[in-house]
């Protein structure tokens, strides 16, 4: 696997990216006639054939870089090469809590003019995930019981999430989804399950 360079890398592909959420979101909202809409469906089969002609096998997983850490440039919360993605920019806060703030449009739509409720389900797993994260300790979602208080409006969301308690290997954390006016909408319990370490060469 070819260890990624994160400054070109980046360079490259978030505009990249940027532009085919951008289409994504014309694709939804545009009432042009039929006619731009085949003219423009050939330009985009073009531009697929174009980025088609070299790709990895598979998923993108997690890449090395040259710098010595790893992406995960494919992930479906935070990946700035998934046009899927929102995508989450996690800040992290000195008492060990996460935040972020991000738009969802059109391409994020449930009940007209709302998030789905799916999404925000999405949102809130990975931001407890987040948090309940160590470095070179990994923690995986076991349970994740979210209780939705009432629809979350398009546009401008706040998501944050704390760890509420440790228990083995067991992480408990809380989080919610609040709305432009600071509302909050979503909230989440999860419990994440860290793997037990294996000494190397143990039977």
């Amino acid at each position: 696997m070819r260890a990624v360079d994160v400054e070109r890398g980046e360079a490259v592909f978030v505009p990249l990216t940027r532009s085919v959420r951008h289409l994504i979101d014309a694709t939804i909202r545009t009432e042009v006639d039929d006619e731009t809409v085949f003219a423009a469906r050939a330009l985009i089969e073009r531009a697929t054939e174009l980025l088609a002609a070299q790709m990895i096998p598979g998923s993108f997983g997690v890449h090395p870089t040259t710098e010595g850490g790893t992406v995960a440039w494919g992930n479906v919360a935070i990946g700035i090469r998934n046009p899927v993605a929102p995508p989450l920019v996690i800040h992290q806060d000195a008492d060990g809590s996460v935040h972020t703030d991000v738009d969802l449009g059109a391409a994020c739509e449930g009940p007209p003019g709302h998030v789905h409720g799916g999404l925000c389900a999405l949102i809130l797993d990975h931001m407890l995930g987040a948090t309940a994260h160590q470095p070179g300790n990994p923690a995986f979602t076991g349970t994740l019981t979210v209780r939705y208080v009432q629809p979350t409006r398009l546009g401008r969301v706040h998501a944050e999430a704390r760890v509420d308690r440790h228990e083995g290997i067991k992480t408990f954390a809380v989080g919610h989804i609040a709305d432009a006016d600071g509302t909050i909408t979503v909230e989440a319990h999860g419990v994440f399950i860290r793997p037990k370490k294996t000494s190397a060469g143990g039977g």
